[in-house]
């Protein structure tokens, strides 16, 4: 049970550590031409490998060019998450496109959608369900 908290801490610290270097260690202008945010970071359970999956703002050229730039400066992070973290093997960075935040937005617009719909048929359904008044005559017979 104690790799497993060791590995959750180690994701943590780096997903720290890399965030800090986006904002200010990295200096390739590819990496700052989209908003990116760091999702999650899975690392292996022999600390060697570690998967970054970042969620870039922008358009899909930009999204690529993003990536192209932190893969180029995956070198450079992992000397610094080892010089930083005090690793004696500092794992090997891979960057990988998160688009659960992409997929959010867009269930959330079909939902918006949805309810759109359902507001526009309850309002032409309760028209349709007033009841229509008829006009009752009585007939008295005496």
């Amino acid at each position: 049970m104690a790799p497993g908290r060791r590995v959750e801490r180690v994701a943590a610290l780096i997903r720290r550590e890399t965030s800090e270097l986006l904002i200010h260690g990295i200096r390739d202008e590819r990496v700052h031409q989209g908003m990116v945010s760091i999702t999650n970071v899975e690392v292996s359970g022999d600390l060697q490998h570690c998967k970054i999956f970042v969620s870039i703002y922008g358009e899909e050229i930009q999204r690529s060019e993003v990536l192209e730039g932190l893969e180029a400066a995956s070198g450079f992070l992992r000397g610094e998450l080892g010089r930083r973290l005090q690793m004696r093997r500092a794992p090997e960075v891979h960057f990988h496109l998160d688009r659960g935040i992409e997929k959010g937005t867009s269930v959330l617009n079909l939902l918006e959608q949805l309810e759109q719909q359902r507001e526009t048929l309850g309002e032409v359904q309760s028209e349709s369900d007033q009841p229509t008044t008829y006009e009752t005559t009585t007939v008295n017979k005496t």
